[in-house]
C-alpha cells in the first residue's frame, strides 16, 4: 500500500483575505506525508539462468525512499516469495520471512532460504533446482501498511522435444501429457521455452500441449502440409482445448543431468527385454527419451548406432551430420516403436551418479 499525500487548502475559512492580515492573503497548500519514505522493493536481475541440480539466487533488495535505511523501525519487516502461473492470475506459496520465523511451501520445503547478506537483502536462494522451478517469481516486501514487489524469472538451461507414445500421434489428452513428459524425465514445456526452440531452428508439424493448456507447434521451414507454404515461420497457435476430451502430442522440456548417458557395447543386438536386463546388469537403467536429447542438445553426444530406450522406442542422437547419419541436420533420429519381442537393437542406458 503505497504512501499517501494528502493536499490540504487552507483559506480564510472559505471566504475572502481579510485585510491587514498578510498571512492568510495568499493560499497555502501543507503536504502532510504518512508512514515517512515510500518502502522500494528491486530486482537487480529480471532473469537468471540455472541448470537442473544447481544452485541459483533470486535477487531482491529493499529501501526506503530517499533513506538509506532498510526499515522504519516501527514495523518487523515480513518477505514472502510467491512463484506465478503463466497467466499472473495465481501465486504458489514458496517461502515467507517474518523476524525469526521461517516457512517454506510444498517441494521447496528444505531448498528454499533467504541469503540476507545485509539488512535489506531479501534474495531467495534455491538449492537443488528442479525442472519444475522454472518460471516467474515473485519478492513481496511489507512493512506496516506499506509494501512493494518484484518479479524475477528463473531459466533454466535445456532442451525442448516433441513427444508422442507408441499408439502414434494425437493420443495424448493434457494429463496424459503431462504423465508422458514425467516418465520421460521431463516436463511440459512452458511456450517461452518452445518459442526460444523455435527461435534456435526447432521446426515440428504436428501439434502438441504445452504446461498453460495451449496447443501449438513450431514451424521455421512453411510448406503444405503445415499451414501453408505461402505462410510465415512462427510457433502457431491452435488456441486452448478441453484438457480432458481433446488429444495432440506434447512437448517437453529437460535438462542436464547428474549421470552418465551411454551406448553400452554388447556382443549382439537385443530384444527390449533383453535391452533392459543388460543395462541392469551394467549398473545402470534403460535411458529415457528426455535423457537421449540432453546428452545430445547439452553434451553433444554422437552415435550412429539405433538403440532402444525405456519408452520401447528406438533413436539415436547426432551432433555431427554425415552421410548415413542424419546427413541434412543435427538431431535425434527416431526410428520408431519396433516389435519389443522380436525386433534387434542395441540400447542406450543411464547411470545415476549419487
Amino acid at each position: 500500500m503505497k504512501t499517501l499525500l494528502f493536499l490540504v487548502l487552507i483559506s480564510a475559512c472559505g471566504a475572502e483575505p481579510l485585510p491587514g492580515n498578510s498571512s492568510l492573503e495568499h493560499e497555502r497548500i501543507v503536504h502532510i506525508q504518512e508512514n515517512g519514505p515510500r518502502l522500494l522493493v528491486v530486482a537487480e536481475q529480471a532473469k537468471i539462468f540455472s541448470h537442473r541440480g544447481g544452485n541459483v539466487t533470486l535477487p531482491c533488495k529493499f529501501y526506503h525512499e530517499h533513506s538509506s535505511a532498510a526499515g522504519s523501525g516501527t514495523h518487523k519487516i515480513r518477505v514472502k516469495w510467491t512463484k506465478l502461473t503463466y497467466d499472473y492470475l495465481k501465486e504458489l506459496d514458496v517461502f515467507v520471512a517474518m523476524g525469526h520465523h521461517r516457512k517454506s511451501y510444498g517441494s521447496y520445503q528444505g531448498r528454499v532460504s533467504l541469503r540476507e547478506s545485509s539488512e535489506n537483502d531479501a534474495s531467495l536462494v534455491i538449492t537443488n533446482i528442479r525442472l519444475e522451478d522454472y518460471g516467474r517469481y515473485k519478492c513481496e516486501v511489507i512493512e506496516g501498511l506499506e509494501d512493494d514487489t518484484a518479479v524475477v524469472t528463473l531459466n533454466l538451461e535445456g532442451v525442448v522435444f516433441p513427444y508422442s507414445p507408441r499408439l502414434g500421434r494425437y493420443n495424448l489428452n493434457f494429463h496424459e501429457a503431462q504423465r508422458a513428459c514425467a516418465e520421460q524425465d521431463s516436463v511440459m514445456a512452458s511456450f517461452d521455452q518452445l518459442y526460444d526452440a523455435w527461435r534456435s531452428g526447432l521446426d515440428w508439424c504436428n501439434a502438441g500441449w504445452l504446461s498453460d493448456g495451449s496447443v501449438q507447434y513450431p514451424i521455421t521451414k512453411p510448406r503444405e502440409p503445415c499451414g501453408g507454404r505461402n505462410t510465415v515461420p512462427g510457433v502457431r497457435n491452435y488456441g486452448f482445448w478441453d484438457k480432458e476430451k481433446s488429444r495432440y502430442d506434447v512437448f517437453c522440456f529437460t535438462s542436464n543431468f547428474n549421470g552418465r548417458f551411454y551406448y553400452l557395447i554388447h556382443p549382439t543386438k537385443l530384444t527390449y527385454d533383453e535391452a533392459v536386463q543388460a543395462c541392469l546388469k551394467d549398473g545402470s537403467q534403460i535411458a529415457k527419451v528426455g535423457q537421449i536429447f540432453a546428452a545430445w542438445k547439452l553434451l553433444g553426444y554422437d552415435r550412429c548406432d539405433a538403440g532402444w530406450l525405456a519408452d520401447g522406442s528406438v533413436r539415436y542422437p547426432i551432433s555431427r551430420p554425415r552421410k548415413r547419419c542424419s546427413p541434412s541436420e543435427a538431431a535425434v533420429r527416431f526410428v520408431g516403436f519396433p516389435d519389443k519381442k522380436h525386433k534387434l537393437y542395441g540400447v542406450y542406458c543411464f547411470r545415476a551418479y549419487n
